[in-house]
């Protein structure tokens, strides 16, 4: 007689899998698809996912931008995980991956992703670096919310967006909370909605 052998809790599935194919649908249509092509600038745009830093650093070095801009302070989803702040955390880990620190803009203060491109906007001009385009730099389920925020308040900027290359079941294995991963991306779905 053969004992069934007890699914870790981290990989028992939290949600049915009608929720997980509806889960798939929106974050497929979270992300733009865009091609990425050298651009003015990029903003890497702070969250709790260090990946946002990760895929920033990979796409310079790949020559797509020549000055990268990480915003956000701190939210209480961010605040353990980053203390000194998102932006700053970011920094640190792609000077780690071999972006240099004069390629580097950190802007500390946002809260909010309207906040995320009006105070990195004030930046890179403050900074001297004229954006005709842009590469914004997010979580993969924030690349459409982004994208409409940044038409919104930079609407002469070309933007292109941008995120880690990952499979739904592969982000919520980085995360490592089902339901928290498919509660996010019903909630950027209703602030691409509103």
């Amino acid at each position: 007689m053969s004992q069934e052998v007890p699914v870790p809790q981290h990989e028992q599935r939290q949600i049915t899998d009608e929720q997980f194919h509806d889960a798939t649908l929106i974050w497929n249509y979270h992300q733009m698809g865009h091609e990425q092509r050298p651009c003015s600038a990029a903003i890497g745009l702070g969250s709790h996912d260090l990946g946002v830093a990760t895929t920033a650093a990979d796409l310079y070095r790949a020559g797509l931008f020549p000055v990268l801009v990480f915003s956000g302070g701190n939210s209480p989803t961010t605040r353990a995980r980053f203390p000194r702040g998102e932006a700053v955390h970011y920094r640190e880990h792609a000077l780690g991956l071999g972006v240099p620190d004069e390629a580097i803009l950190v802007e500390p203060r946002a809260a909010n992703t309207g906040q995320n491109i009006t105070f990195s906007r004030d930046l890179l001009a403050g900074a001297g670096v004229e954006v005709e385009s842009l590469v914004l730099i997010s979580k993969p389920y924030m690349e459409r919310r982004s994208y409409a925020t940044c038409r919104k308040l930079w609407p002469e900027a070309d933007v292109v967006c941008a995120s880690e290359p990952l499979e739904l079941d592969d982000y919520i294995k980085s995360i490592g909370d089902e339901k928290l991963v498919v509660d996010m991306l019903v909630g950027d779905l209703q602030r691409v909605i509103e």
